[in-house]
């Protein structure tokens, strides 16, 4: 298509001077070149989401280690508050029962006391001892028992030298044991008897209550423990006061800690949102730029073969990315979407389609194995080579356009008219084959498949070459 210099009236309703070929180009690459500075900048808006999706992932852990120290040092002053609390209970309850338990000791002591110094003061006697005289006796003293209090009872064992069998033997106070000779079983019985007796008058008279100066010293010793059960009481509150202190003192802690990670998270935010803000106006900007393109093309027509394709990747729609759902962009999504209407961006359902796999198998195979060269034919040197260079650019063609809009990050449908250059160029290497199969009477419908083959390929690179229609923008 020819350079077109037209001049259309502009809105005050005057003409313009109309434009040389040159400064249309120079205007058009200067549209051009300022839609392809806006793409690469905003070619790293989806670094920035990535970024700041790390970055609210990052601001989320560290809340989640701030209730976690939070919930750590409560149950540190509720372990250290339990622990303290069992240990002044356990005192306490140890205090409890302390003065009787002083009186009755202080009662067995002075019972014990009496009933010791009464066996003390019975001595043996010939008089109250029946069947022990007074040389037994004396031997008894000999031994060291001569009151009721130095022995406590007798029992039988071999005899010291080992010889006589069994004897008796007296067991003393101080846990010696004696025996005596002439004191078997029957005299026995009388001693055993008269200390029982001399015990039991003991414990008849011995004192069953505390002497006053006894009371009052134990009284004394209460006073001390009654202060003591204050003391631990009063403990027991402050462990309980400091408790709630230092729960107080962790959540301000907590408290100030929150805040603190919300004041960085609000700055965060801002700058997320300003530099979220800029992205949004740049694409709008860039939507202006390629209205402006498309007005331009539409008033000056083609400027050329050279610049023809770098006008085509101008007009290409936005990639959209996605901002978080937690922060939506401070500019309307609505009316952003509805000035991208007119070119939506390349979603999963317009990636090539795996179809395409099958005439790129077939022209791979066909660049090794050539045409015409099958079973027993032998094609000419000529066909052999040509027919293998048509079908090896064909596949490298189909590989080049077919893989990047297979990809993620630059989906999109295969070019306009690249099915009917594919078709015709397989109707051209079966053609050759049918003209190089010398067996078969097979030259007119060789020729008709050479025409339809010619055909196509005349109406895909038609459609290749034809200039996209520009992007009317509402």
């Amino acid at each position: 298509m020819t350079l077109i210099n037209r001049t259309t009236p502009t809105r005050d309703g005057s003409t313009p001077l109309p434009q040389s070929p040159a400064e249309i180009r120079a205007e058009r690459r200067r549209i051009i070149e300022s839609i392809r500075a806006l793409r690469r900048l905003l070619k790293k808006r989806g670094a920035f989401e990535v970024a700041d999706r790390r970055r609210l992932n990052r601001e989320a852990g560290h809340r989640k280690r701030a209730e976690t120290a939070h919930t750590e040092t409560l149950r540190r002053i509720d372990e250290q508050q339990a622990r303290q609390e069992r240990s002044v209970t356990h005192d306490l309850s140890s205090l409890d029962g302390k003065r009787e338990q002083q009186e009755a000791q202080a009662l067995a002591v002075l019972r014990r006391e009496f009933i010791a110094r009464r066996l003390r003061n019975t001595p043996l006697s010939v008089s109250e001892l029946n069947g022990l005289g007074t040389g037994l006796i004396r031997d008894l003293a000999t031994q060291g028992i001569s009151t009721a209090a130095d022995f406590t009872h007798v029992s039988w064992d071999k005899a010291p030298n080992g010889k006589g069998g069994n004897v008796l033997y007296i067991h003393r106070t101080d846990g010696r044991r004696v025996h005596i000779n002439g004191i078997g079983q029957h005299r026995s019985r009388p001693l055993m008897e008269w200390r029982q007796a001399a015990l039991a008058r003991a414990e008849a008279r011995a004192p069953r209550t505390l002497p006053p100066d006894e009371r009052h010293r134990i009284s004394e010793i209460t006073e001390i423990t009654e202060a003591e059960r204050a003391r631990l009481r009063q403990e027991l509150t402050k462990t309980a006061h400091a408790a709630v202190t230092a729960r107080t003192e962790a959540g301000q802690l907590h408290a100030e800690t929150l805040e603190r990670l919300a004041g960085t998270e609000r700055d965060a935010a801002r700058l997320a949102a300003e530099r979220r803000a800029e992205f949004d106006a740049m694409a709008e900007q860039l939507l202006t730029l390629q209205s402006e393109l498309s007005a331009h093309m539409d008033r000056y027509g083609d400027a050329g073969l050279r610049i023809r394709r770098a006008q085509r990747r101008a007009l290409r729609p936005i990639r959209d990315v996605p901002t978080l759902p937690a922060i939506p962009s401070p500019r309307s999504p609505v009316g952003l979407a509805d000035k991208t209407d007119a070119a939506p961006a390349p979603t999963p359902r317009d990636r090539a389609s795996l179809g395409w796999l099958l005439p790129i198998l077939y022209f791979g195979f066909t660049t090794v194995v050539g045409v015409g060269e099958l079973a027993d034919n032998t094609a000419p040197v000529g066909l052999m080579i040509s027919s293998r260079l048509v079908a090896l650019a064909a596949t490298t063609e189909l590989l080049r356009l077919w893989i990047p809009r297979r990809r993620r990050h630059t989906p999109g449908p295969m070019p306009s008219g690249i099915g009917w250059q594919i078709s015709g160029m397989f109707l051209a290497l079966a053609a050759a084959g049918m003209f190089a199969d010398e067996k078969s009477d097979v030259f007119g419908a060789a020729c008709a498949v050479s025409v339809l083959a010619a055909l196509l390929l005349l109406a895909g690179t038609g459609l290749r070459i034809r200039p996209p229609e520009p992007v009317q923008s509402s």
